[in-house]
């Protein structure tokens, strides 16, 4: 991941200054705690940001993404994006807006981004609690560190080849070894191997379920 620095500012002080800004997330903790495309520690600094990075784990186009990644500075201003988001286009630097409107980014941090040539994007609360997606996001990632077995991987997957897209509750029905048929289908929804309807209702037995397409 690549390190955005400013010539007006410290190394030092910059090193210094995000250190100490990740010590104070990490000892924050928001649920679900679970990740799957998270490189390095996944650092929240308030729930916004956890329900944000949900949604990032379930979006098809993200590759991964870091917390807290560097600083920003225009003038004597900084500023820490909450991620840095690897997508099919290239990085962008992404904040999570809190309804705390004191805790918005700087009016600069968008063009301070773009002329280093970087995309910015900031997600406020109605972007990120609008359809099901977020709450189906929370469900799957409950199951982020699910083992799945080479059995009932393949059980499904030529389920799901022969017979095309199923609701879960015949999925359910070819899981043998998992102790929770959800919790496998969820583990391999989570890991690409299949993909599910997030956007029409919350999941449920009628949710259909079919292999995952790039």
């Amino acid at each position: 991941m690549p390190i955005i620095s400013s010539s007006d500012i410290v190394a030092d002080d910059v090193s210094d200054l995000l250190a100490h800004i990740r010590e104070s997330a990490s000892c924050l903790s928001f649920h679900p705690r679970g990740t799957v495309r998270c490189r390095g520690l996944p650092l929240f600094r308030n729930q916004a940001a956890r329900d944000l990075a949900c949604l990032f784990d379930v979006d098809p186009d993200v590759g991964s993404w870091t917390c807290l990644p560097t600083i920003l500075a225009y003038g004597t201003g900084m500023h820490v994006p909450d991620f840095a988001v690897e997508r099919s286009t290239g990085t962008i630097l992404v904040d999570a807006v809190p309804p705390d409107a004191k805790s918005s980014p700087p009016d600069w941090v968008s063009g301070v981004a773009r002329d280093l040539g970087y995309r910015y994007e900031a997600y406020g609360a109605c972007d990120l609690h609008g359809g099901f997606r977020l709450g189906n996001a929370r469900d799957l990632l409950r199951y982020a560190n699910y083992r799945i077995s080479l059995g009932d991987r393949v059980r499904l997957l030529t389920l799901l080849d022969e017979q095309g897209p199923m609701p879960l509750s015949v999925c359910m029905q070819v899981i043998r070894d998992g102790r929770d048929p959800i919790g496998v289908i969820a583990a391999m929804a989570l890991r690409r191997f299949v993909e599910m309807d997030l956007d029409d209702g919350r999941i449920g037995p009628e949710t259909r379920v079919s292999r995952f397409h790039d």
